[in-house]
This record gives structure tokens, C-alpha cells and sequence, in this order.
């Protein structure tokens, strides 16, 4: 059964709460955040990414970047910039983006749930990717970056959730992408039992998003437990927010190709025919409408094809649509044997609309496909079987901001 604790939060002062809260630490690249922390300074950026702090020169992953983290993160705390509640509590994180409303309940989840499969993954993780965030966990002493999780939705959970929103948030902002963020602070010990106790009878949480920052943090844990005392420490929990499944919405991921492997337009269009049924297309550009569906992008026309029904798969893997297009597509027609590491394909989140694959079409690339979004339920049955999803088949929105909570490693 899942262990969810509530924790002694730090958070920023409430009038901080905007400035600091920043997306996660890997939506940029070097460039990027830097240009971020030149135009807000305290922005949390400089703690996740302290090589911001530094000339380019300095290497990202250099020793003295992640004690500039560890300081930064601790001065911080020390001026009165964040503040740590006296007693262990829960929160709840409100975001609403284009006028749909999703709230979690922030708390620490076990590492031991994690290790037993009560948290269960749908993607494999790179050591490379792991490492800078084991450094970053282990020099900080704390957990700056929230797991997103989810799990079945639960009416008593519920309940509590809605009575604490009655009140008057802790904090409410609105950040530069349009997101409206509510915090509120759950203190009241019947509430916290309630919360505790109905978590401890849910038998499977599922991971989301922040697969590396999650095994990042149980591989800090299992370091720390070989020199512990066999007491539960602060370490061997995770600073996660959880979500009912029913508020959350996965939008599609997309794909972009540089050359039609050898193919002239009209000859991928006829083996396409093999596998798929064109049900129309247009100059303008075309969502897929249901599962099996796909939409490609190719000079200068959308067509909208529905795979053909005799191959599509009950399997909870091999029947997901990223899987159906690179198992009859992708890989047979275009040569993408590996979307891993091959080079001549990219993938676009769907955040960014299809006028971005036409952009690309017309930049870099040569076709691009249009994805129905994987749904939340398929993600469940993946993890649930044990399995791991095609690389790049979930887009989640809208992404949890960093700095506004914080896990003390501190005992």
C-alpha cells in the first residue's frame, strides 16, 4: 500500500512565490536558462541549473556548480527568501491552463514503494541523466524538483481537497505562460490522518513524468542506507505531487522526419494505402479525432489517415498509436529502426501545435505525422503490465514549477 508522508515543507515567502517558481530544470538548454536568470534572478533556475551562475567555460556538471546549488539553495533559506513550516504538512497544488483546472496533493512519497513496484514506471531511464541529478540531490540536501504522480481517483481524497480550497490560498499567481498557480497548506491533523490513511490503501501510484528525478532520488537513498542506522530517514522519501487520474490530460506527441528514405512522395502515399485508410486531406491542418488515427504532413498537403483495423493490437503496448505508426511506418517504410538514437527523426510535444510540424516541413524536415494523444488509462495498463512505452508517448500539461516546494534530506 502506498506510503505518501506529509513532510516539513520549505517554500518561498509568499510575496517570492511567483518570481521563484521556474519550470523544470531540463525544458532548457544552458543557453536558455541563463537567459532566464539574466532577466529574473531568482528565478529557481539558478539553483536547478547553477551553471547559470557561471562563465560558459565552466563545465555544467563541475564540482564547484553543484555547491554553488547546495549555497544558493541554503542562503536562500537563511535570508528569509524560504521559509520551512514548523509542523509536517500536506499541500495542494492548483494549475488551471485554458481554463482546465488540475489539483494534487503534495507529499513525500517511499523510496520502498518505488523498489517494490507500489510506484510503477512506463519508461526506462539514462544513467547519464541520472547522474546530474544524483550530484544535484546529494550536494543540495534536498529534493528541489517534484515527481509528478497519479493515481485512481479517490472520493474521500477528494472531499478534503475541495473543503481546503474553500479557503484562502497561500499562494495564487499567474506565470509568463498563462498558467494560474494555487497553493494552499494543509495543517489540520485529521485532515493530514485522512490524507495518510487513504493513500495507505491505494495499491498502485503511477509515475507521470520526472522518471529521472524519481530514480535519482532512490539512488541517493540507497547510498545514504549504506552508512544509516536502519532508521526511515528523510532520504527515503521523495518529494512527489499526486493527481486523480480523471483531472489529468495527456496531449499528443508528434513526429518529424528528415527524407522519405528514397520514397518520391506519391510512392510512401501508395504504401501507406498497405496499412492505412486516407479518410481525407486538406491544406489545412487536420487533428486526428480517435485512437487509430494519424495525421501526416507532406508537401504542403495534411492527410488523415485511420489505420486499417486488422492491425491494430489489444496489447498494451504494441497497440498504443506512437507504437502502431513506428511498427507499420516509421520503421518498415521510413528506416526510423531506432527513434532512440537515429538522427533523421525528431519529436515536437504537442504544446506547440501542428503549425510547428509545418514549420518544420518547411525547415529541416520532409514529412511530419500528427498523434491522437496517448490517454492516461493506456499508461496505467503499460505500467500495470509491467512494460515500458515507446520512447516520446506522453506530452504532459501543464509542467509543475520547481521552487515552490522543497525536501529537507535533513533529519
Amino acid at each position: 500500500m502506498a506510503d505518501i508522508k506529509p513532510f516539513l515543507g520549505i517554500r518561498p515567502a509568499r510575496e517570492s512565490a511567483r518570481d521563484i517558481a521556474a519550470l523544470p530544470y531540463d525544458v532548457y538548454n544552458r543557453q536558455e536558462a541563463k537567459e532566464i536568470v539574466a532577466k529574473n534572478p531568482k528565478s529557481f533556475l539558478r539553483i536547478d541549473r547553477a551553471e547559470t551562475n557561471f562563465p560558459d567555460s565552466v563545465d555544467t556538471y563541475a564540482e564547484e556548480v553543484y555547491q554553488k546549488a547546495h549555497d544558493l539553495l541554503w542562503e536562500m533559506i537563511a535570508n528569509g527568501e524560504f521559509i520551512q513550516d514548523e509542523s509536517p504538512c500536506y499541500y495542494i497544488y492548483e494549475l488551471t491552463m485554458d481554463g482546465r483546472v488540475q489539483t494534487g496533493i503534495v507529499g513525500a512519497a517511499a523510496v520502498d514503494d518505488y523498489e517494490s513496484g507500489v510506484i510503477k514506471r512506463h519508461e526506462n531511464t539514462r544513467a547519464d541523466k541520472e547522474a546530474d541529478r544524483i550530484h544535484h540531490v546529494d550536494t543540495c540536501d534536498a529534493q528541489t524538483g517534484p515527481i509528478f504522480l497519479a493515481y485512481r481517483d479517490n472520493t474521500t481524497i477528494d472531499a478534503v481537497v475541495e473543503r481546503v480550497k474553500n479557503s484562502e490560498a497561500e499562494y495564487d499567481f499567474t506565470s509568463d505562460d498563462g498558467i494560474r498557480h494555487r497553493v494552499w497548506v494543509i495543517r489540520d491533523a485529521a485532515d493530514i490522518a485522512t490524507i495518510q490513511e487513504t493513500f495507505a490503501g491505494i495499491g498502485e501510484i503511477y509515475i507521470a513524468d520526472g522518471h529521472h528525478r524519481a530514480a535519482s532520488a532512490v539512488r541517493v537513498s540507497q547510498r545514504r542506507r549504506v552508512e544509516g542506522d536502519g532508521k526511515v530517514h528523510e532520504y527515503d522519501h521523495f518529494l512527489s505531487v499526486l493527481f486523480p487520474d480523471n483531472q489529468l490530460k495527456i496531449l499528443d506527441y508528434n513526429r518529424v522526419v528528415r527524407d522519405l528514405n528514397g520514397y518520391a512522395p506519391e510512392e510512401l502515399m501508395a504504401e501507406l494505402e498497405e496499412v492505412a485508410d486516407l479518410v481525407m486531406s486538406s491544406p489545412d491542418a487536420i487533428h486526428p479525432q480517435e485512437k487509430g488515427q494519424f495525421s501526416m504532413y507532406l508537401d504542403e498537403t495534411w492527410y488523415l489517415y485511420s489505420i486499417k483495423p486488422e492491425l491494430r493490437s489489444d496489447d498494451p503496448v504494441d497497440g498504443l498509436d506512437v507504437a502502431l505508426l513506428q511498427n507499420l511506418v516509421l520503421e518498415p517504410l521510413l528506416g526510423i529502426e531506432d527513434p532512440k538514437t537515429d538522427a533523421r527523426i525528431d519529436f515536437v510535444g504537442g504544446i506547440r501545435g501542428l503549425e510547428e510540424l509545418e514549420r518544420r516541413c518547411h525547415a529541416d524536415m520532409q514529412v511530419a505525422f500528427a498523434m491522437y494523444p496517448t490517454q492516461i488509462s493506456e499508461l496505467f495498463a503499460v505500467a500495470d503490465a509491467n512494460r515500458l512505452m515507446p520512447p516520446k508517448s506522453t506530452w504532459f500539461e501543464p509542467k509543475l514549477r520547481s521552487g515552490l516546494f522543497i525536501h529537507s534530506l535533513k533529519d
